[in-house]
């Protein structure tokens, strides 16, 4: 499918240049899912001092069909990763940070414990900063959060990425009632629940409308919905390219059905403006 004029406009490389960027390229043992995944957004982000660092390594014991990020078999992380990363958001000055991973099948809590270790060190080395947790679903297992203490980390964020019919073709070792158990689970523990989803994949309308209806009936607090864009040759096709029009009435449809706060356009990702959102929740 040809890519719409103004999304190529859009899309046109745009530099990245910036005390972010070159802070990042000197780190040896830090990764942002801003370059990893390619996100359209990073030269805005990085500019305005911002970005999402990737954790537990780069490398994703799972092979979506949508995702840019490398799969395989990832080695333990550096120990000295989460010495570098407090060091980064000191020395970047940041007041909201972001936190994401690989999914990592091959460790035992698929990696709740050092999520939690992460944002334990960055708290203590500055306890006004708020961090928000994008997590993978740990093994496919709910229980795991009882790893992550909601006393440290100030939104916890689980993407559903899709529709359910697409589950099996986009994303075939995750689980949609999986992702929902840990959503409902993360809201029981009281935290901020937020997710997003990707259009362009193939999705009917009623099957829009049944994720955002699944997404409300868990109580989730912040909605992010995005254009799915294909970042590499050998990843899914676009079967659609939806306009700002339509972004805005799925918007407007996820309001009525009681969501709290949603951010809905062609380039938004999980952590785009995301400390702005979390202001106004709180």
């Amino acid at each position: 499918m040809n890519l719409p004029k103004e999304y190529r406009e859009l899309l046109k490389p745009k530099s990245v240049d910036s005390k972010i960027g070159t802070l990042l390229r000197t780190q040896a043992n830090i990764h942002t899912v801003c370059e990893e995944a390619m996100c359209p957004n990073r030269g805005e982000c990085f500019k305005e001092g911002t970005a999402t660092f990737l954790i537990l390594g780069n490398i994703c014991t799972r092979n979506c069909a949508f995702c840019a990020i490398e799969h395989g078999y990832p080695q333990m992380p550096e120990i000295e990763e989460i010495d570098e990363i407090v060091n980064a958001i000191k020395e970047m000055q940041l007041k909201y940070v972001v936190l994401t991973s690989v999914t990592r099948d091959d460790i035992n809590d698929g990696g709740a414990s050092y999520f939690n270790n992460t944002v334990k060190a960055i708290k203590e080395s500055n306890r006004d900063i708020k961090i928000e947790i994008l997590i993978p679903d740990f093994k496919k297992n709910p229980d795991n959060l009882k790893y992550i203490e909601n006393r440290y980390t100030d939104v916890l964020n689980h993407n559903i990425e899709t529709v359910k019919e697409l589950y099996s073709v986009i994303r075939p070792e995750a689980a949609y009632n999986i992702s929902f158990e840990i959503l409902k689970a993360a809201k029981n523990r009281n935290f901020i629940t937020k997710t997003g989803i990707m259009l362009g994949l193939g999705e009917t309308e009623h099957q829009i409308q049944e994720v955002i209806s699944d997404i409300s009936n868990a109580n989730v607090d912040i909605l992010t919905i995005g254009q799915y864009i294909k970042p590499r040759k050998n990843n899914f096709a676009v079967e659609k390219y939806y306009s700002q029009d339509e972004f805005d009435n799925w918007a407007d449809y996820a309001y009525k059905k009681g969501i709290r706060k949603v951010v809905s356009g062609v380039f938004v990702r999980s952590s785009y403006h995301a400390h702005s959102i979390y202001k106004e929740l709180s």
